[in-house]
């Protein structure tokens, strides 16, 4: 039986700031000279992003206790082991209530949770997010858990993924897959253009998706296959390690051009036919990576209106943004049943993953 998601809940921190405010915060710090600040007014500006949602009341000028990441104007570098156990303290509230709000959609109880899988790429501890939700939840404590971490902003396809083999293996199976990405946590104050360009669009988010054996009595999304492609080159330009100063960030201008010149041959071996697409689910690393995409598959004007939007809204959440699109595109009304869905994420390598998702309305 087809592995489906029933429902997806999300979330996001208080805190929302604008992105005139974060440029101009960015642009304002020590040692920045003219060609930096106009670099970093170029990259904000461009980004396409009006808003974002952050877990540091800080950097919307909120005074507050908790990590200290601001003094006046100045934004400061917290080390690592402070960054993380700010993840820590936020991360497992955003993972609970974005999974608690897919759990309530989906018909199912908590104590019928089989599995969890839980992913980020933002933070790290143990006992994990994981471990956080059964407890939160009030899951079953014989609940299978799995954690996927450091995949980066593909990491939803491989999560789904995993949570449609293990359907496929139990129809009486039901997953809980979560994301929370706390990427505000490790700004860089450098005026390097990689540590701009990530400045730039990366937020905070979580999203979780239920995923069940598939019936008529259940709208959704039918999980119809996935694929993964390393790129020929790459593995340079999109990377995420760990420094003392928090993770850093390597996001250059190469990975938009790598994307634009591959993802034709990619996309055709993925996803087949792609006249047959009737909506499309590109994760939004930032509006280029759009572009290409859009103009290497010859898509309408309006076929990633719905990453946009989300992209828009919220900037850059990494592993969470694709189930946001997601969540969109299942309460569009407009979307019948049958509709073809293609999704698509970049993660460090430079890898792509897709999937390919079937539209479900109860009663068509």
């Amino acid at each position: 039986m087809t592995a489906r998601i029933v429902s997806i809940g999300t979330a996001l921190p208080d805190t929302r700031v604008s992105q005139t405010t974060l440029r101009d915060l960015f642009a304002a710090q020590p040692g920045f000279d003219r060609k930096s600040q106009r670099l970093v007014g170029a990259a904000f500006d461009a980004a396409a992003i009006d808003t974002r949602h952050v877990v540091l009341p800080q950097l919307a000028g909120t005074e507050v206790e908790g990590l200290p990441v601001r003094d006046g104007d100045t934004l400061l570098m917290p080390p690592t082991g402070a960054r993380n156990d700010e993840y820590r303290r936020r991360a497992p509230d955003l993972f609970a209530a974005a999974a608690g709000r897919a759990l309530s959609g989906s018909g199912y109880g908590a104590d019928e949770v089989t599995h969890v899988v839980t992913v980020s790429c933002t933070g790290m501890f143990a006992p994990g997010p994981d471990y956080h939700l059964v407890r939160d939840l009030g899951l079953s404590p014989t609940v299978e858990r799995y954690h996927l971490g450091f995949i980066g902003c593909a990491a939803a396809i491989p999560a789904l993924r995993l949570a449609a083999r293990i359907v496929g293996d139990d129809p009486a199976a039901v997953v809980l897959v979560a994301c929370c990405e706390l990427c505000s946590l490790h700004w860089q104050t450098s005026s390097h253009p990689d540590q701009i360009v990530a400045a730039s669009v990366f937020a905070d988010g979580a999203g979780a998706a239920v995923v069940a054996s598939g019936d008529s009595s259940r709208d959704g999304l039918d999980l119809d296959g996935f694929a993964t492609h390393v790129t020929d080159d790459g593995e340079k330009d999109m990377a995420w390690t760990v420094g003392d100063s928090g993770f850093e960030m390597t996001l250059t201008p190469e990975v938009p051009r790598i994307i634009g010149r591959e993802i034709s041959a990619i996309a055709d071996d993925v996803l087949g036919d792609l006249s047959a697409v009737d909506a499309w689910a590109v994760h939004p690393g930032g509006r280029s990576i759009l572009d290409r995409v859009e103009n290497a598959l010859g898509l309408d004007a309006t076929a990633l209106a719905p990453s946009r939007e989300v992209l828009r809204r919220h900037g850059n959440m990494s592993s969470a943004t694709l189930l946001f699109i997601l969540r969109d595109l299942l309460a569009d009304a407009e979307r019948v049943e049958g509709d073809r869905v293609a999704a698509l994420a970049f993660g460090p390598g430079l890898t792509v993953e897709a999937a390919r998702l079937t539209m479900r309305r109860t009663g068509a």
